[in-house]
């Protein structure tokens, strides 16, 4: 009978030929603590916007501790953990760079869900396609680096970029652009601006009710939710009424008269810098490479306001100095080519110092715990081999003293080659009967009388 083979349908991308990508960051998208309905769909959300490298499945459970995430991540090769929390204040974010830090805690100001954002936008929600390349990344707003260029602002780039897979132009493929995540810098309000869009490829130089027809793309009949691809012109006189009239028009009958086809062009694709030739083939309907298409961003949420609050060394449970934070403290970030070092209005050198001097105290009283642990470790594993040599060396002594007594008893034993006297026999005889000589005879029973009255 031949084996049976399981064919696993549940991987996504590379890990469903079972291939590791290398170089590919991997996340946790975790909620921590009590949060609530509104954050629990948030924390869908950003696994969404992180797919297809992000556990989308991943349960929490109220007994998990952060640690406990900490563990598994290098097992699993996870390099980033977003764990979302409620304050008293508002709801808080932690970026955790693993296995060794750095992390990043940002205050959540505002923020929309993608169920939100989809109810106000006029375009068609996405078919779930588009979620199963990783997004691509644009940083926008950020100040370029210079010597009166915040220096955690450099930092705080890294940090996100190190979220997504790195660009490969000459490898990667044209159809696999169908996502971007927006991160924008708002210095006005020193606050950082997160979208997440679907790009779609559009017809250039046709208007939209042409487009329809080209396209075939769908409406939704009225008096009912199903979809369908037949265009509803049983209100229209005419083919032209449908194509040439402007927007907002009542119908052919009004003097305004008809659209052209160059101001229907120019309105509805834009300008002339708008359209793109394409590299390559794409997805959807005609979309084939050279075609000049218009391109449009479409977005499907979530939309978070972050204000960066603090910036320390180390993960959570094991921080090391401040690094940023927004209410003053020294705040030293090593660079590649020089250290910046810039003192806080709220806080005084002595105080900044103190504060050093204070993280590296606990960081020697937190070596030289760890130096009497492996000392400890050390002394108890020689003690267990030296219990291990000393009843080895009496289990073989045992032995040793086990052979003697053989010995000693064997030369006890009678020779059976050995011939016996008679003098022997006689004695023998002798000794005997003096013994049961010897043996005095137990006195006589007394018998009871018993006298009758």
């Amino acid at each position: 009978m031949a084996r049976r083979r399981k064919h696993r349908t549940h991987r996504k991308g590379a890990s469903a030929a079972g291939i590791s990508e290398d170089g590919v960051p991997k996340s946790f998208v975790i909620k921590h603590g009590q949060v609530g309905t509104s954050l629990t769909q948030l924390v869908r959300d950003l696994r969404k916007v992180m797919e297809p490298n992000t556990a989308t499945r991943l349960k929490e459970r109220k007994r998990n501790k952060l640690k406990d995430f900490f563990t598994m991540a290098p097992v699993l090769k996870v390099t980033h953990l977003l764990a979302l929390t409620l304050t008293d204040l508002a709801p808080s974010l932690r970026l955790v760079r693993l296995p060794v830090g750095p992390t990043f805690s940002f205050r959540v100001e505002r923020y929309s869900l993608m169920k939100d954002v989809q109810k106000i936008s006029r375009s068609a929600p996405s078919q779930g396609l588009e979620y199963l390349t990783a997004p691509l990344l644009v940083l926008a707003s950020f100040p370029p680096p210079s010597p009166t260029t915040p220096a955690h602002l450099p930092l705080l780039m890294k940090a996100f970029q190190s979220m997504f897979p790195p660009l490969s132009p000459k490898s990667m493929s044209l159809s696999g652009a169908r996502r971007i995540v927006l991160i924008a810098y708002n210095a006005e309000r020193g606050t950082i601006d997160f979208r997440h869009y679907i790009i779609t490829v559009k017809p250039y130089g046709v208007s939209k009710r042409v487009r329809r027809v080209l396209e075939g793309t769908s409406q939704k009949s009225s008096g009912s939710s199903s979809m369908t691809r037949v265009l509803d012109l049983g209100n229209e006189k005419d083919v032209a009424d449908f194509l040439l009239r402007k927007r907002g028009e009542r119908g052919p009958d009004s003097e305004a008269g008809y659209e052209s086809a160059a101001s229907s062009a120019s309105s509805v694709a834009g300008d002339e810098g708008d359209a793109v030739s394409l590299a390559g083939d794409y997805v959807g309907r005609n979309n084939k490479r050279g075609q000049k298409k218009a391109i449009k961003l479409n977005e499907v949420g979530p939309r978070l306001e972050l204000r960066l609050v603090k910036i320390t060394e180390g993960i959570p449970g094991k921080d090391g100095e401040v690094m940023y934070h927004e209410f003053g403290v020294w705040l030293r970030i090593r660079l590649r080519t020089s250290v910046a070092d810039i003192v806080a209005v709220k806080k005084s050198r002595a105080e900044a110092a103190a504060l050093r001097t204070s993280h590296a105290e606990k960081e020697r009283l937190k070596e030289k715990r760890r130096k009497e642990q492996e000392e400890n470790v050390r002394r108890k594993k020689e003690k267990e081999v030296g219990k291990q040599k000393d009843s080895k060396s009496t289990r073989e002594d045992s032995e040793n003293s086990a052979d003697e007594s053989g010995e000693e008893q064997s030369e006890g034993e009678w020779d059976e080659e050995e011939e016996i006297s008679d003098d022997e026999d006689v004695e023998g005889e002798t000794d005997a009967e003096s013994e049961s000589d010897e043996i005095e005879e137990p006195p006589p029973k007394k018998s009871k009388t018993r006298i009758k009255s």
